[in-house]
């Protein structure tokens, strides 16, 4: 009896972790990914703008991917678009700064002026774990707009 209920513990015990390692690398994106749906957006942005933001906010499917979403800036640091939260569009986000104090969208700004694609690194809140994790953004300037998407660090 005592070697059942052994079993039966230790069953049960080893059960209770499989919660924790409830995502897997397949539940995240790539950074391949992120460039693929920033030159997506782009190219969106600059057939339709209107249609693409108002489907880039709505979180429309097409524009979501695990955990990876575009954000469209003007070049002044307004935010034009955000694929999860709309509560930022129209808002002036040049002095947003990630929890390091870091002042990303400024930094994005200026990295848009001089090199028109690349990477960025800063702190950002995962949508999945709702945990502030260090992300990469890829971002493309189109115009006078800069079109990003970016991967967490795990």
């Amino acid at each position: 009896m005592r070697t059942v209920t052994a079993t039966v513990t230790l069953t049960l015990a080893a059960l209770s972790l499989i919660p924790l390692a409830a995502h897997s690398a397949d539940d995240y994106a790539t950074p391949k990914e992120a460039e693929e749906i920033v030159a997506k957006a782009v190219k969106a942005v600059n057939t339709d703008k209107a249609t693409a933001f108002k489907e880039i906010t709505g979180k429309d499917k097409k524009w979501i991917h695990l955990d990876l979403y575009p954000v469209v800036y003007g070049m002044d640091g307004k935010c034009l678009a955000h694929g999860q939260n709309e509560k930022s569009v129209g808002k002036d986000l040049l002095e947003l700064a990630d929890a390091d104090g870091k002042e990303f969208v400024k930094e994005r700004v200026e990295l848009a002026k001089t090199k028109g694609k690349f990477w960025q690194d800063y702190k950002f809140t995962d949508p999945v774990t709702k945990k502030v994790l260090p992300k990469s953004a890829y971002c493309e300037r189109t115009g006078e707009m800069i079109v990003c998407a970016g991967v967490y660090k795990r």
